[in-house]
């Protein structure tokens, strides 16, 4: 198991819960005034390349670092580019025994492909509520939305195999579920009665379809 995380996440407890169970972690570092001090030599040595050369520049490296309320040092990679637009760089934590390269392979992938799924999560199923004083119970929190997440994708998918257009998940949580009904619970099935109205039954019924169909 692998945990990629942004710098929202940079957080004794995270690296301390992943070290525990086992968990390999590449997480994005907050900036403060000593990493920039570590990383200041690759960056003057990459300002130079860039001068030499005329076109962009990157160099990896890597150190360890402790942040005070840190128990322990740990290993942190960063990445030092220089371009036409400015410079950039780039710290995290990692706990993986592979080089600077493939640590930032391995917290940049895919980004690309993974904004849109974080944005149904915040966005559809307001996951970026965890308003709880305690580390433990917004974790659980955040692992029930990204099972509502599972779920909601799960009919998704069924939808789009009996030929309904792809939907945005909070398009299809006011269509097919945030809708009033009765639920009877029979010994061997369980009854939905919905208004004869009612304006999703069309996806019902793709839905009923798409079960039934052959796999």
């Amino acid at each position: 198991m692998e945990l990629r995380a942004d710098a929202g996440f940079a957080v004794p407890a995270v690296y301390e819960h992943c070290e525990a169970e086992g968990i390999a972690y590449t997480i994005a570092l907050i900036t403060n005034s000593r990493l920039e001090e570590m990383a200041a030599p690759l960056l003057e040595g990459a300002k130079r390349r860039y001068e030499e050369r005329g076109r962009k520049v990157r160099l990896l490296c890597e150190g360890h670092y402790q942040a005070g309320s840190w128990e322990r040092e740990r290993r942190v990679v960063y990445k030092a580019e220089v371009m036409e637009e400015g410079t950039n760089y780039t710290l995290c934590g990692d706990q993986q025994a592979r080089g600077a390269r493939g640590t930032l392979r391995t917290l940049h992938r895919p980004g690309r492909d993974r904004k849109p799924h974080q944005g149904s999560l915040k966005v559809a199923l307001k996951s970026d509520r965890l308003s709880c004083h305690r580390f433990v119970a917004n974790q659980f929190r955040l692992l029930l939305h990204a099972a509502a997440y599972w779920l909601m994708d799960a009919l998704r998918s069924k939808l789009m195999m009996a030929g309904i257009e792809r939907m945005q998940l909070d398009t299809l949580r006011l269509r097919l579920v945030k809708i009033g009904g009765r639920v009877r619970e029979l010994l061997t099935k369980v009854h939905l009665h919905l208004a004869s109205g009612h304006p999703g039954q069309r996806l019902w019924e793709a839905l009923m379809s798409a079960d039934v169909a052959p796999s």
